[in-house]
């Protein structure tokens, strides 16, 4: 269920929320082209030139650097596993330049993760970022990823196909 003020981001409709900041506005521009679509010109209109991610998840913690291009094929490699998947945003905070967005993707096992070959049945991830933006960019991210409910689901998935 969802949170009666999160929301669903459709394709190239920009979201807005009570309290939206200009910083709010860029991640809300991303949240409904880039993170949807993986188109590398949307990404140029949003992300700065290299995008400093802080990855964290239950196992490891890791910082990686994106140009937009990467990010959104990135993102196109999510969509080829998880199919257009339906984001929806349970929680977003925007002060400053910091925007924080906690979300839940639902997708559908299409193609190989993990290990685990496509089985077409739904998928869940939960996870939470935090955007900083610089000069209209998001610069740079922290991301924490419920990377083990992912790993439980395949699991199950695995144990399903065999049955």
């Amino acid at each position: 269920m969802m949170d009666p003020h999160g929301f669903v981001v459709t394709r190239g409709i920009v979201p807005t929320w009570p309290g939206m900041t200009p910083a709010g506005q860029v991640v809300a521009r991303f949240l409904a082209t880039v993170r949807q679509s993986g188109d590398p010109d949307d990404a140029i209109a949003v992300l700065a030139p290299r995008v400093t991610a802080h990855q964290m998840s239950s196992h490891r913690a890791d910082t990686i650097v994106r140009t937009p291009e990467e990010y959104a094929a990135h993102i196109g490699e999510l969509l080829r596993m998880y199919g257009p998947f339906r984001f929806e945003v349970t929680e977003i905070l925007s002060q400053d330049d910091r925007v924080f967005v906690r979300w839940v993707q639902r997708g559908h096992h299409i193609r190989r993760v993990d290990g685990s070959s496509g089985t077409g049945r739904p998928l869940i991830d939960v996870a939470s970022a935090v955007y900083r933006v610089e000069q209209d960019r998001i610069a740079e991210y922290w991301i924490q990823s419920d990377t083990q409910g992912l790993v439980c689901q395949l699991d199950a998935l695995e144990r399903w196909r065999e049955e």
